[in-house]
């Protein structure tokens, strides 16, 4: 059954018509903590491969290590030109998306001062990166379903008074009860219906023999943008040592349409039956904004040991978040019993709401190798450890006028972010071959394994969800192969990349439950985009 997280907080006065209210669930961590490949150009060209080579207006933020490398001050800026496509499939249907961001990857300020003694160097940088970017259109159709939401909204709904889901003149469920909100407004749009004799059991539309259809679009808009404040020294060329504090900007954006079309459907009837055989249609809107902030800390090495080789290694803090969110729902329906010309439709809204929580993002650790080999070719390769079964949630505590006076943590959530994770693995590989004393071409490959355990990766276990949106995504393998050429003139550099992106993800618009089989999508999204860095060196 769907897991009711939504408790309401009881509010007084002037705050009577805004609902406070705690609705995570561990999807919405795995939400805000997808992870992305964004940079300068000739980062992004060598597959981001940077933990033993620095140098790099972005590589310093993977490894802090990498700001010792620099021998003099820069200055640089990143434009990304990006072209979305996905694919939604399931049996026999596939439906395409598209849509083309501009962004400002990376800018940045590293400066240099040099040293007498056994640090030869210091240096210190201000780094913005856009560190995420959560913007993507997918949708899917599929025909014949076999089952329907309603079904499962049933399901988790049964043992509830139908007097406890109906809005009186002094009683609003929303406000006035702890009922998961999928179960409110299910009911006031006539989705879920009690049968004959029963006030606390109820039934969905789909029933043996119906004939239903089910369309689903998910939009997502959004960003994680880091803020970094990183300084390192070089210890006689040997040892590179650098500390960087991230402060972090989170906001992202979930707008969800699901919508179900079944014919010979149990609809809503006012005579003593409860329901009858008829047609409906209906609509699933939801729109949920989360914005926070957060801080990290990180710290790196990288050891020169021979002139041929470098190696480093980097560890990456959580990211404590302290996160708002809101959301609203809506459902649009249209029902007509058989052999009758009597419609039944219209609009319901939940009212609107809004909490506050807080999240540990994953731990990352880095270790790379590098072979410098003369002045011509550099190859490098990392390994990235990601900690997704580590991540933990609070939720807010609130007095009796909504204002928060703490947190505790959410054991259950928690428990559900280990069931559901595992921690992940990424690989990158870089090479960079300098044609001419001022051109460098270079190749890259970036691999992201999927942070899914192999209990819930294919779908068919349930996962809970809170609030309104019952729906959410599983990543798989996610792949980026990149190309790049770079200029030196004097003390000006320009480099430019493509990175083609392929990105496999299963979407689903609620969860298979007991031995009912949900509805999915297999999601491929192709990406192209280019990626022009301009900088000064002084």
């Amino acid at each position: 059954m769907k897991k009711t997280s939504i408790t309401i907080a009881v509010i007084f006065g002037c705050l009577c018509s805004t609902p406070l209210l705690k609705a995570q669930s561990a999807i919405d961590a795995l939400q805000l903590t997808q992870s992305d490949f964004k940079g300068t150009a000739r980062f992004m060209s060598m597959g981001g491969a940077f933990t033993a080579l620095g140098g790099d207006l972005s590589a310093i933020n993977v490894n802090p290590g990498g700001i010792a490398v620099y021998r003099s001050s820069e200055i640089g800026v990143s434009l990304d030109l990006d072209f979305q496509n996905a694919k939604g499939k399931s049996p026999g249907i596939t439906a395409s998306d598209s849509q083309t961001k501009f962004y400002c990857n990376n800018f940045g300020y590293v400066g240099t001062t040099n040293l007498k003694g056994a640090m030869e160097t210091f240096s210190w940088g201000v780094t913005y990166n856009r560190q995420v970017s959560f913007d993507r259109r997918v949708s899917g159709r599929a025909y014949p379903v076999g089952t329907s939401l309603t079904n499962y909204i049933a399901a988790f709904t049964n043992g509830i008074e139908a007097d406890d889901l109906t809005f009186y003149d002094d009683y609003n469920p929303y406000l006035d009860s702890n009922i998961d909100w999928l179960s409110i407004l299910a009911y006031s749009s006539y989705l879920i219906n009690t049968p004959n004799g029963m006030s606390d059991r109820y039934l969905g539309l789909y029933h043996n023999g119906t004939e239903s259809d089910a369309e689903m679009s998910v939009l997502e808009k959004g960003y994680v943008d880091n803020y970094q404040f990183t300084f390192g020294g070089n210890v006689s060329n040997l040892v590179y040592w650098g500390l960087g504090i991230g402060v972090n900007d989170l906001r992202y954006v979930r707008q969800t349409y699901y919508s179900e079309s079944m014919s010979d459907a149990l609809v809503y009837s006012n005579s003593a039956a409860g329901t009858t055989p008829g047609s409906a249609e209906y609509a699933l809107y939801n729109n949920k904004v989360t914005s926070g902030t957060g801080w990290n800390i990180s710290f790196g090495v990288i050891l020169r040991p021979i002139q041929e080789l470098r190696i480093g290694a980097s560890i990456k803090s959580p990211t404590w978040y302290n996160i708002s969110e809101s959301y609203i729902g809506s459902v649009d329906y249209w029902m007509q019993q058989t052999n009758s010309n009597n419609v039944l439709k219209g609009t319901e809204y939940t009212d609107e709401a809004y909490f506050n929580w807080k999240l540990r993002s994953p731990w990352r650790f880095n270790i790379g190798a590098a072979a410098v080999l003369g002045t011509k070719a550099i190859i490098s390769l990392d390994y990235e450890r990601v900690m997704y079964n580590d991540m933990t949630m609070k939720t807010a505590l609130y007095n009796n006028w909504g204002n928060v006076t703490g947190y505790q943590d959410a054991e259950y959530l928690n428990d559900d972010i280990r069931a559901y994770t595992q921690n992940a693995n990424n690989i990158r590989v870089g090479l960079e071959y300098r044609v001419t004393p001022k051109v460098s071409a270079r190749l890259g490959y970036n691999v992201q394994l999927t942070n899914i355990s192999s209990e819930y990766a294919d779908g068919t276990q349930e996962i809970f969800t809170a609030g309104t949106d019952p729906s959410f995504s599983l990543d798989k393998t996610t792949n980026y192969i990149t190309a790049g050429l770079g200029y030196k003139f004097s003390n000006f550099y320009a480099d430019l990349t493509y990175v083609h992106k392929t990105a496999k993800s299963s979407l689903h618009p609620y969860t298979s439950y007991g031995a009912i089989q949900a509805p999915a999508f297999d999601i491929t999204q192709n990406n192209n985009s280019f990626v022009l860095s301009l900088g000064y060196k002084f």
